[in-house]
């Protein structure tokens, strides 16, 4: 619609509302009221008519210089790219937390697998199957093995902390690194326990919904509508679905089928699992995957293992390590020597025993007979080991350091809190915004709402009544207290929003957006007035209630405009994370109560004031567009969280800052991120702690908490 249009229909009903209302006003006994709406309308149809007057001049201008679309393969290269910076940049500095490369990769050797049960015909996976073999610290030599599949298809297996997602995301770094070939596709490391494949047959489907919510900026304006489905469809995302051995049985064989039966011949993934779940699904699944090659890695050989701890200590250890390097080459603690062989044994070893520089007496003590005992040993020690290495920094190159001092006992208790909850809910994933879902039991969920509610309501009636008299505190507290009770029972089923508060491309694409609202909110926010008036009517008085009606929908339609102006991507050249996404939500949810409560407060503040009540009206609009804000918008999971976080933190289950506590965590190698969703570095760290008895008095996990409740 054009400006010029709009500004006619807009004279047309500001026309027709002049004249109702007038006729109705002047036919009152009460001239001094019919004064006053009339100054009220006047004032009212000023604002607007300077609004849709500047909006229409505006248009029109606009509509002239509105950039012909840009062509679709220069919009899907434009996302290609911008994908693929954000891949890379939060990969490296995951690689970088993971310590990767320092000193240097850990040694581990790749082949095929030996049990051709378990792969397909070596004429459909490649032909020169028989070089396929390599290195962790020789990625190049695996990437061109890959590289070199028929279809670039691979299953990378092992046993509990082997290196598997290590070595996904070493090649996932090379993949995406700026040497690449553009033509290749993007690799993106996405955990498969999220791929419900009775919801989404398809891979690419999941993907679809799955990659705007990893990676925000996919939904920017310059890209269009649908740009990740458009760059899976396209053949340019590589798929890396991590831990096909974390979800259930019959889970693994659906994707397996899933995967056989939708992908094309030219559709590449990478696949991690443990061996022994992948060989019984793959068994019991009655198939194998498609022409993808299988590998295993090598256990690490003692001379191996020996040169890389050594290569990890300084030149001079301040300890005596003899007596390690002999019971490695001997095997005289087959403990240590077992827990030596793999990846994860070797990252425990340098953390708890080099890093600090402890003793590594231990390590050849009556604990190191068996690996079981050796590993909860380390692991029992991990958490403040970690902590205690390394010192709070506040500064902005202090990439690795915590940015508090937490007390290492507090720590482990709160990790471990946080361990039972996924336990309990069958997930690694620990998404901020499911907190309050997890935690929360869901009879509780209404009554918690209303608790909120009724607090929020007292404190604006208290702040009301101050300022106008108890019973327009009464009044609008109510209000306000239901309004936020109403809307508080979609919040823990929410996920986040972003606001961006720069202009979304072109100043068109602001004015589409203002056109967007004009047509979808007005009649909403009309009605709402309608109501809003009556009730603060029968408080206050005809006057003001019928002020309130008029200012209000003018000041709701220019917040409704800043919202649709204001809930945008997140910037298309920083990788999401989870604290980036918890303060994108954060900034959201204050920006949409601010906003709809600045202009209802101007708005009360007119209508107050002609009826004599400045403050009161001020206050009553502050209020009510600070309902509206909490109440409109389908983006609250901060709420939610909040909620959560103050009850956890009431019963000592988690720090009250806990976004700051999850950071510091990761910042200390103890969590890792994959897009806005933390793990814990290694499953068998989460699963010992999931496994640790429970303070004495506290419920062991919160389903239990739900269960006695």
């Amino acid at each position: 619609m054009s400006g010029r249009v709009l500004k006619w229909i807009g004279f047309i009903v500001f026309i027709t509302t002049v004249s109702a209302m007038s006729f109705y006003l002047f036919t009152r006994d009460k001239l001094e009221v019919a004064d006053q709406s009339a100054s009220v309308i006047g004032a009212f149809l000023a604002l607007s008519s300077l609004a849709l007057t500047l909006y229409g001049m505006l248009a029109d201008r606009l509509a002239r210089s509105t950039p012909t679309p840009t062509d679709p393969e220069e919009t899907i290269a434009a996302a290609k790219k911008a994908l693929t910076g954000l891949v890379f940049q939060q990969w490296r500095t995951e690689a970088a937390i993971r310590s990767l490369d320092d000193p240097e990769p850990i040694p581990i050797s790749w082949h095929l697998v030996d049990d051709a049960g378990v792969m397909d015909h070596p004429r459909l996976v490649g032909e020169n199957l028989l070089t396929f073999s390599g290195s962790s610290d020789q990625i190049p030599k695996l990437v061109r093995a890959f590289q070199g599949l028929r279809r670039r298809r691979l299953v990378i297996t092992g046993g509990p902390g082997s290196g598997k997602t290590t070595l996904a995301i070493q090649l996932l770094l090379h993949l995406a690194s700026p040497e690449r070939d553009e033509a290749d596709p993007v690799p993106v490391l996405v955990p498969v326990n999220g791929w419900d494949t009775t919801a989404h047959l398809r891979l690419h489907d999941w993907l679809a919904t799955r990659l705007p919510s990893d990676y925000p900026a996919l939904t920017a304006p310059q890209f269009g509508t649908g740009a990740a489905k458009a760059l899976l469809d396209h053949g340019h995302i590589l798929p890396i679905l991590d831990g096909l051995d974390e979800i259930p049985p019959q889970a693994r064989i659906a994707v397996i089928s899933a995967l056989n039966r939708w992908l094309a011949s030219g559709d590449q993934f990478i696949l991690t699992s443990r061996t022994t779940e992948y060989d019984q699904a793959v068994r019991q699944a009655g198939d194998v995957l498609t022409a993808a090659a299988v590998i295993a890695p090598a256990a690490i050989t003692p001379d191996d293992a020996e040169t890389y701890l050594r290569t990890t200590l300084p030149p001079t250890p301040r300890h005596d390590w003899a007596p390690i390097w002999a019971a490695l080459r001997d095997g005289s603690r087959p403990g240590l020597s077992r827990l030596a062989e793999t990846a994860l044994g070797l990252w425990l070893i340098r953390t708890v025993h080099i890093t600090p520089a402890a003793d590594p007496v231990p390590l050849t003590g009556p604990l190191a007979q068996q690996d079981a005992t050796l590993r909860a040993h380390l692991f029992d020690h991990l958490i403040a080991a970690v902590i205690n290495d390394r010192l709070p920094s506040r500064s902005p190159a202090g990439h690795f350091r915590p940015r508090i001092a937490w007390n290492p006992d507090r720590a482990r208790d709160h990790l471990t809190y946080l361990a039972r909850v996924l336990q309990d809910h069958d997930t690694y994933d620990l998404a901020w915004w499911h907190l309050a879902q997890h935690t929360i039991p869901h009879g509780e969920r209404r009554r918690v709402t209303w608790q909120v509610g009724l607090l929020s309501g007292i404190a604006v009636g208290l702040a009301v009544g101050l300022a106008g008299g108890i019973r327009e505190g009464v009044m609008i507290g109510l209000g306000f207290g239901i309004a936020a009770g109403l809307a508080g029972g979609t919040w823990f089923s929410e996920t986040p929003g972003h606001a961006d508060l720069h202009l979304p491309g072109s100043p068109a694409d602001l004015i589409e957006h203002m056109r967007n609202v004009l047509g979808g909110v007005l009649a909403v926010v009309l009605a709402a007035g309608l109501v809003v008036g009556l009730t603060i009517g029968l408080a206050t008085g005809f006057t003001v209630g019928l002020a309130v009606v008029l200012t209000s929908v003018l000041a709701a339609v220019l917040a409704a405009g800043v919202m649709e102006w204001a809930e945008q991507p997140a910037s298309s050249t920083v990788a999401t994370t989870p604290l980036t996404s918890w303060k994108a939500d954060r900034t959201l949810t204050l920006l949409r109560t601010m906003t709809f409560g600045l202009p209802f407060g101007i708005a009360g503040g007119i209508a107050g004031g002609i009826a004599d009540g400045l403050t009161v009206g001020i206050a009553i609009g502050i209020a009510a567009g600070i309902a509206f804000g909490i109440a409109k918008g389908n983006h609250r999971a901060w709420l939610a969280y909040t909620i959560a976080v103050w009850r956890l933190a009431k019963k000592k289950h988690l720090p009250r800052k806990l976004m700051a506590f999850l950071d510091d965590a990761h910042r200390l190698g103890l969590l890792r991120t994959v897009g806005p969703i933390y793990q814990f570095r290694h499953a068998e760290l989460q699963d010992h702690l999931a496994a640790l008895p429970a303070p004495s008095g506290t419920a062991t996990t919160p389903r239990s908490t739900e269960n006695a409740t």
